[in-house]
């Protein structure tokens, strides 16, 4: 274990606080460690609570910790909502070297030449995203490192976020006894695992699915188009439930989990189950298909948004790779072929392809890690050895570490901390 590299990933959402640890190898991802608590604080993927928000980060953080038996100490988190925005940027610098040999440096160069834009004193930039590489007038280049050259540019995307929503969450990631690696746009992870680069390419719509908001984004030429978040997700769904049977969220939530159907022609009246109604101490038996009666209006509804969103975007379901699906509420069965007949589009669900984590509310955690692995692997070369425990004693301070380099991708980290002194 002592030639890998390890990034953790933390992904805080509506009904879940998931962490991931990735063990990198040869460029290779293992998923070596999973912790996920119950998510408190959090409303239709927003911070509302600082306080109950950090006891959950500390409970994920604390069972990923029993699996591998080494202390966390910096994580990379996705961030995503309405607040964020996407605004093209275009960099040029000379090739500093004297064999003209375009280095990591020249890289490091033009994507900061790309930020030296006008940005509100009310916004942050969280990252530079390059969507081309041109040498010399010759465009279409993913990675010039190698290349030979005089002057180097880069067209890319640059992704603003409101500081104050920024500063909640660095202020509950730090208040954990957490430090922050890296800062990542969610769809950008999620699509690192759940779109493949022809469908990037040709163009799709990653639809990802959480408890309690739908991000709706728009992939073509490879890279993000446009994106937003519906304040509506599977939480919609779980309070009809309680509603439409009487009983408390938690036992709606269940009932949804375990015998849950989104298509009421797929449902069955066979299988049958109680619940416990609010105010009796009575149970009621309901089928499935009386259940499947309240989830497919809803579901639909979903959907139809979702249809709505797209075309506020520019965009319509004709899309040539269609819709991919993921987040938890993609588990409930039948949803698949809801989705196929309400969008009238092709339609597949993203699941993670790691033991212990093939779940679609797992595709943002390892999303996370592939994204920053893959700026990880280029960047920085020379990677930091994790020392084992002690023998001697359980207890030890040896920190699960990534690069130095990691910490400072795109100058987040540090201008996190330059401003974050402001609110303190």
């Amino acid at each position: 274990m002592n030639s890998s590299e390890y990034i953790v990933s933390l992904d805080i959402g509506t009904s879940k606080v998931r962490v991931i640890i990735g063990e990198i190898n040869s460029g290779t991802i293992n998923i070596i460690g999973v912790g996920t608590a119950d998510s408190h604080g959090i409303k239709k993927g927003a911070i509302v609570d600082i306080d109950e928000t950090v006891q959950s980060i500390r409970e994920a953080v604390e069972k990923a910790e029993r699996m591998v038996d080494l202390p966390i100490r910096h994580v990379v988190v996705g961030i995503s909502g309405n607040h964020i925005q996407l605004q093209p940027s275009h960099g040029v610098v000379a090739v500093s070297s004297e064999n003209r040999e375009i280095t990591d440096e020249d890289i490091e160069r033009v994507m900061k030449a790309a930020q030296v834009i006008a940005v509100p004193p009310e916004r942050e930039i969280i990252d530079v995203v390059p969507i081309q590489y041109i040498v010399d007038g010759l465009g279409e280049i993913s990675d010039p490192r190698g290349m030979m050259g005089v002057r180097l540019e880069m067209e890319g995307t640059i992704i603003t976020g409101a500081k104050t929503v920024i500063h909640n969450l660095v202020r509950c990631v730090e208040r954990a006894g957490l430090s922050i690696a890296g800062m990542y746009l969610m769809p950008l992870a999620s699509s690192e695992i759940a779109l493949t680069k022809d469908e990037k390419n040709l163009g799709v719509v990653l639809v990802d699915i959480g408890a309690g908001s739908t991000t709706v984004s728009v992939f073509e030429s490879g890279t993000l188009n446009a994106f937003s978040v519906l304040p509506i997700g599977g939480d919609y769904i779980t309070n009809d439930i309680a509603i439409g049977f009487r009983t408390t969220t938690e036992e709606a939530k269940q009932i949804q989990l375990n015998s849950g159907c989104a298509l009421i022609e797929e449902a069955s009246e066979d299988e049958r189950f109680l619940v416990k109604r609010i105010g009796s101490d009575v149970e009621k038996e309901y089928t499935q298909l009386e259940l499947a009666n309240v989830i497919e209006p809803r579901a639909a509804e979903i959907f139809n948004l979702v249809e709505d969103e797209l075309y506020l975007m520019g965009y319509d379901t004709s899309i040539p790779n269609g819709f991919v699906l993921t987040g938890g509420v993609a588990n409930i069965p039948g949803l698949l072929e809801l989705a196929r007949y309400e969008l009238q589009a092709p339609v597949r669900i993203a699941i993670p392809d790691y033991i212990g984590v093939r779940d679609p509310s797992y595709t943002t955690g390892v999303g996370l890690i592939k994204y920053a692995s893959k700026y990880y692997m280029n960047q920085m070369p020379q990677q930091p050895e994790v020392k084992q425990p002690q023998p001697k004693s359980k207890k030890t301070n040896n920190a699960l570490k990534t690069s130095k380099e990691l910490k400072e991708h795109g100058g987040v980290f540090k201008k996190v901390k330059e401003w974050f002194s402001e609110f303190i």
